[in-house]
């Protein structure tokens, strides 16, 4: 094509052009270069130009990957140009030379014949020769010298001469702009700009934003040279990298550090939590990675991402498949039982409810740790156990604070971590046994753990903001309550666990343990029996405790040998029946005696009722009297409650001397009583054996016997009223399980009878007292009275159906305690 053929086309006038897109190219006016066109909606338009002998419209395109662009993905000004030379190599494509000759604004695009025309007006060149022109000319010049000479790699050495010569503002920033190696969007910028003026000070403020980029490029490279002469050559990009990420203030790893920062804006942490972590992300990011302190600060926010903040599983309140979950896992515990269904109840009301705080006491191997298991199980909530025996370090529950080295969270977060919900049921195992010294009681850190109305706010002293416990269920164990702290102890709702019976013991073997041991030792039910006598064997001879821990594992020895005599036959099938019989055998001899009453009524021993840590059991108290100066000796390690216990019941003897009939020959001055309790080295403490006290004291005394089938317990007051004890049910088991069918309680621990279990209280005789006279009517003998008959339905003896040691008319006496069944 002709050149001047671009006459055809008076500037600032209208005219239809074919379009030649340009994918982010920009191509000024006065420019001559090469184009191949590679696009069919470019090629259809050049071939039509050059066959048509007319100019062309150059648009540069806004979206560069869009094959067929629509009239509003091009910019509105592009260039008219000239085709000044083709070559069709017959690919598909055209090569053609172009000339452009003056900017042209785009009114209308549409297409035709498979390529796009374009209604453009031709913009003339303004000329300005102003003085503010030939400033910026002059600012223009020398700003685009230094960029030449920051960047002389890739502006040609022409490029400075092509620029001087230039005489109009408007032509000098196109020449300027055509040089540059820049976005397009930027060039676009120039294009788009009509008056020179504008668009010379938009190509001046252009060249300084590239000056200032070549200028940190230098002073990165510079930083990076330095850099590398410390270090070996391989880590030259690594350092460049760095140094880019220093200038740009981020840290290290610019990938890491954003992905700790969407992690923990994903947590759902609490603002305090997420604004303290976020800091400390930033300390990160300013930190060299080889520093001590980058390592642990990184832990710090690590531990932040680790928590379970909002995470929670869905808590089961299918009453009935929660009851039957803990009915199969636990024969008995009925109060725990009936209080987590309670718990699942309320919650189906309220839909959100604090976590409950329980408190399980019993003896060792009642099924306290296994029970939390249980209801972890039942609840459909993650468990944590966290055994506190021992423990006697704050920093244990609360963690330690970040100036330590290697410190770390309590345990209390770190359950939780491994929970990884923040709804477990969190299991406190031995409450009792924390211990505390100089480093701290974590006792009192656990007083807010446990507090259903400060612990939605507990700050551990590792991570040092608040974190909601309220949503945890605390399940707590103990052997005692004496030793918890009464402010921790008050927090708690306490269930008591106590000792089982021989029956529960009996089912509990037969239908948990015996099973569990058979399958665990690779024997098989069907072939391995025990019968119910066997079980109450080991119960009775075997085995004493409160729990099944020790049942357990005789039944585990009797497995084990049966294993042995299996494997040895080579006879997997051979049915066994462990008989009683057979328990010397598997188990050799027994080794506990079982406990009875007292073999004959006795002068000065009478059988009392005690509670310890591993249930109930029956003592013996003996007492006599001799010729002294009036001491009262007291051996047995008893405690001081106990001593106490003994000294206001010989100052009740005394005060009643008159009415208990002592011999006309005995002084208390002349006379020294001495009272005993065998087993002298297990320690004895409590005020419950204060009436058994008064009664052997009395018989000695006396010289009347006391009755050998008569258990008894009850506190002592100076007037001689009998007060409430605690543990009756641990206590008339023991009594029950030494064969002792009659006993005398306080007349106030009536509302504690309920709690033992039917089958035995119905094989008992219960005698409710107010006085100590209606004790000694019951338990001790008359004189020259034959010997009594068992106090159990008809046979009751004369004796216990009438007062002995007062006339029937005298005033102020209580009558005749009745017996109850």
């Amino acid at each position: 094509m002709n050149p001047d053929s671009r006459t055809n086309h008076p500037v600032d006038e209208v005219c239809i052009l074919p379009v030649i897109p340009l994918p982010g190219k920009v191509i000024f006016p006065r420019a001559n270069t090469p184009l191949n066109v590679i696009r069919q909606i470019g090629v259809r338009a050049a071939k039509y130009a050059t066959r048509a002998d007319q100019d062309v419209i150059l648009l540069n395109q806004k979206e560069t990957e869009k094959e067929n662009p629509d009239p509003d993905d091009f910019y509105r000004v592009g260039t008219a140009a000239s085709i000044t030379d083709s070559y069709d190599p017959g690919d598909g494509t055209i090569r053609i030379a172009i000339e452009g000759y003056s900017r042209a604004i785009m009114l209308r695009c549409f297409e035709t014949n498979g390529f796009l025309k374009a209604e453009v007006k031709i913009v003339p060149e303004e000329s300005d020769q102003s003085k503010q022109a030939k400033s910026l000319m002059k600012a223009a010049i020398s700003d685009f010298e230094a960029y030449a000479k920051a960047n002389r790699q890739q502006i040609p050495a022409e490029s400075l001469m092509v620029v001087q010569r230039e005489a109009e503002p408007g032509y000098l920033a196109d020449s300027i702009a055509n040089f540059m190696n820049i976005d397009s969007d930027k060039l676009q910028r120039v294009l788009d700009e009509i008056n020179p003026i504008k668009r010379l000070q938009v190509t001046i403020e252009i060249l300084k934003e590239e000056l200032d980029l070549l200028k940190l490029d230098e002073k990165i490279n510079t930083q990076v040279r330095k850099s590398v002469e410390r270090t070996h050559r391989e880590f030259y990009l690594q350092e460049k990298m760095k140094a880019i990420q220093k200038e740009l203030g981020r840290g290290d790893d610019v990938a890491e550090i954003d992905e700790l920062r969407e992690q923990i804006k994903s947590a759902g942490m609490t603002e305090e939590a997420e604004e303290k972590v976020l800091k400390e992300v930033d300390r990160l990011q300013q930190m060299p990675p080889m520093s001590a302190e980058s390592g642990v600060i990184r832990t710090y926010i690590d531990w932040f991402l680790a928590l379970p903040w909002t995470k929670r599983t869905e808590d089961k309140i299918d009453l009935n498949e929660a009851e039957r979950i803990l009915e199969e896992d636990h024969y008995g515990l009925d109060k725990p039982k009936e209080r987590i269904l309670e718990y699942l109840a309320v919650l189906q009301l309220v839909q959100k409810l604090k976590g409950p705080i329980l408190c399980f006491v019993g003896p060792p191997g009642v099924g306290k740790t296994s029970l939390g298991k249980s209801i972890a199980r039942a609840t459909g909530r993650n468990f944590i156990r966290m055994s506190l025996g021992g423990v006697h370090d704050e920093a244990e529950i609360r963690g330690h604070r970040r100036t330590y080295i290697g410190s770390l969270p309590g345990r209390i977060l770190q359950g939780l971590r491994d929970a990884k919900s923040k709804n477990p049921l969190f299991l406190l195992d031995e409450i009792d046994k924390i211990s505390m010294d100089f480093r701290g009681d974590p006792a009192s850190a656990l007083l807010e753990v446990l507090d259903p109305e400060q612990n939605d706010t507990f700050r551990d002293h590792y991570l040092d903001v608040q974190f909601d416990l309220s949503e945890i269920m605390f399940i707590t164990t103990a052997n005692t309550q004496v030793t918890i702290p009464p402010a921790l102890l008050d927090r708690m709702e306490i269930i008591e666990l106590p000792g089982y019976t021989e029956y529960e013991k009996h089912k509990i073997a037969s239908l948990f343990l015996i099973p569990k041991q058979i399958k665990a030792h690779g024997l098989k039910e069907e072939f391995l029996s025990f019968s119910d006598d066997a079980i109450f064997e080991i119960i009775h001879k075997y085995t004493r405790e409160a729990g099944v821990r020790n049942l357990e594992r005789e039944t585990t020895g009797i497995c084990r040998k049966v294993a042995r005599e299996v494997v040895k036959e080579g006879n997997n099938e051979k049915n066994i029946h462990v008989d009683v019989a057979d328990l010397q055998e598997y188990l050799g001899p027994p080794k506990f005696i079982r406990g009875k009453a007292e073999e004959r009524d006795e002068v000065g021993v009478a059988t009392g009722m005690v509670y310890t840590q591993a249930g109930g059991d029956i003592i013996a108290i003996e007492a006599t009297q001799m010729t002294g100066d009036g001491v009262l000796a007291l051996t047995g390690q008893l405690g001081e409650i106990m001593r106490e216990s003994a000294q206001t019941a010989l100052a009740y003897i005394r005060s009643r001397a008159d009415l208990l009939s002592l011999p006309t020959d005995f002084h208390f001055e002349k006379h020294d009583i001495h009272i005993h309790i065998p087993e002298g080295a297990v320690p004895k403490e409590g005020p419950s054996a204060g009436i058994t006290l008064a009664t052997a004291m009395i018989s000695a005394l006396t010289g009347r016997e006391v009755r050998k089938d008569i258990a008894m317990t009850g506190e002592i007051t100076l007037r001689g009223r009998v007060l409430p004890i605690g543990g009756l049910k641990e206590k008339v088991l023991a009594a029950h399980r030494n064969s002792i069918k009659n006993i005398i309680i306080p007349e106030d621990n009536d509302k504690d009878l309920p709690e033992i279990p039917e089958e035995i209280r119905n094989n008992l005789q219960f005698y409710k007292v107010r006085d100590m006279t209606e004790v000694l009517d019951l338990a001790l003998k008359k004189p020259d009275a034959p010997e009594n008959k068992d106090v159990t339905g008809d046979n009751v003896p004369d004796e216990m159906s009438d007062v002995a040691l007062r006339k029937p008319d005298a005033p102020g006496q209580i009558p005749t305690s009745e017996p109850h069944h």
